[in-house]
């Protein structure tokens, strides 16, 4: 953490850690837009005449930007622990940018062939290594600008500002939709919400290089020290079972979007709006989830709703298919992303708090790419393979139970590390965490 003079801890005002909250659904913005678009996407970069093959090529090109974001976490999560959080946050910040306007720019399939799917590819991997880079430093500077007291509050917005990337783009893709033609959205409107995403790449980089620094530079033998990682083996574990479970359920939530457009046949604005709906979800739920786990401990918020999840998340996709419409659509959607933005900040909160600062930007990083880019790019594309494989269009029902479940386990084996909550043990299930 950045220190005064004195050597007294220095305080972050709240104001830098929104900055790199904006910054971060900036930046998010950018990677989420396609999978909102893909359906567009596919027709303008993959040829073809069948959609579903063009829709399966359109998913893929979005699981290959999860390909690269292992590289950028071993990368830039690193360097963030060796040389500041900030110039980490900066030059990902940077890359992201260069993959968006690449996307932006590339001309369709029919004027250069097939230059277009291997630009768009390429330039997916480029926002991937960004992306990978980025939450690992995000993550450390959120949590070490808290109060003790507060780092489930402040860590929360992670995910609340990744809710605000999705809202903006759900948003974005509702009013073209509402402005546009459908041709002319398939054509060329799908680009405008990208070259939003490069208009505002200056304001984030001016957002972040206003920021001090939480890494305290004093002591550089104590950054250069080498730390185990096999004490740490139980939280690391942990941690990554929740983020594969979580990240399961954030891409089924997702592809909603593409669903209602391809398997349910709804209108694009209806579509859109269930994007807009979870998104809001996440932003809400995703800060009270946060807030609350400072108060009630870590576990017990991802422990309830995820209970409730598994068993309600195959009757909600019933309602959806058996009784369509924008009502049964809003309120499944919204019902599924509030439980699950509710235990998603002490999740991310558990495993950070519980890593040393010497390890602890590198450490989230590559936790949560591999978690992410071995199971939350696949999502998508397999679970259109299921549906149209199988012809169910409950598989996002099943997808989501599955995925909760999943994380089950995991919740009951972290300990707790809410400072609220250690040393007081509730059933036997808390134990004291490593301290941060």
């Amino acid at each position: 953490m950045a220190r005064t003079a004195a050597g007294e801890p220095a305080r972050i005002p709240a104001a830098h850690v929104a900055a790199v909250s904006i910054g971060n659904a900036l930046e998010f913005y950018d990677f989420l837009t396609f999978s909102l678009f893909a359906v567009y996407i596919a027709g303008a970069f993959f040829p073809g005449a069948n959609p579903t093959d063009k829709l399966f090529a359109s998913l893929a090109t979005f699981w290959a930007g999860f390909l690269t974001r292992p590289l950028g976490a071993m990368v830039l999560g690193p360097l963030g622990d060796r040389i500041g959080r900030k110039p980490a946050m900066l030059f990902s910040f940077v890359l992201i940018g260069v993959g968006m306007l690449g996307l932006a720019l590339t001309p369709t399939y029919a004027r250069i062939g097939l230059w277009a799917p291997v630009l768009a590819v390429t330039f997916r991997l480029v926002q991937g290594f960004a992306l990978g880079g980025n939450v690992g430093p995000t993550t450390a500077y959120m949590l070490e600008a808290a109060p003790p007291g507060r780092r489930g509050f402040y860590a929360a917005f992670q995910y609340t500002s990744q809710g605000v990337a999705v809202l903006g783009s759900a948003v974005m893709g509702w009013a073209l939709s509402r402005l546009l033609s459908p041709h002319d959205l398939a054509a060329w409107g799908w680009r405008v919400a990208f070259l939003v995403g490069v208009l505002i790449v200056p304001f984030g980089l001016w957002l972040r290089n206003r920021l001090p620094e939480t890494l305290h530079a004093a002591t550089p033998e104590a950054a250069r020290a080498r730390v185990a990682i096999l004490p740490h083996a139980r939280v690391v574990a942990c941690g990554f079972l929740l983020l594969v479970s979580g990240t399961i359920v954030t891409y089924v939530n997702i592809y909603t979007t593409t669903y209602a457009l391809d398997s349910l046949h709804m209108a694009a604005n209806v579509a859109f709006g269930a994007g807009i709906v979870s998104a809001a979800a996440i932003v809400v739920f995703s800060t009270l989830g946060g807030w609350l786990s400072d108060r009630i401990g870590r576990k017990t918020v991802m422990l309830w709703p995820t209970l409730a999840a598994v068993a309600v998340s195959w009757p909600v996709f019933w309602l959806i298919v058996h009784h369509p419409g924008p009502l049964t659509l809003y309120l499944g959607e919204g019902l599924i992303s509030a439980l699950a933005s509710f235990c998603a900040a002490p999740v991310i909160v558990s495993l950070t708090e519980g890593l040393p600062a010497q390890i602890r930007s590198g450490g989230v990083a590559i936790v949560y790419a591999l978690a992410i880019s071995i199971f939350g790019g696949a999502t998508q594309f397999v679970l259109a393979k299921a549906i149209h494989a199988t012809g169910d269009p409950m598989a996002p029902g099943w997808f989501l139970t599955a995925a909760f479940a999943l994380g089950l386990p995991a919740i009951l084996a972290i300990r707790e590390s809410a400072p609220a909550k250690l040393g007081l043990g509730t059933l036997g299930l808390i134990e004291p965490a490593y301290p941060a």
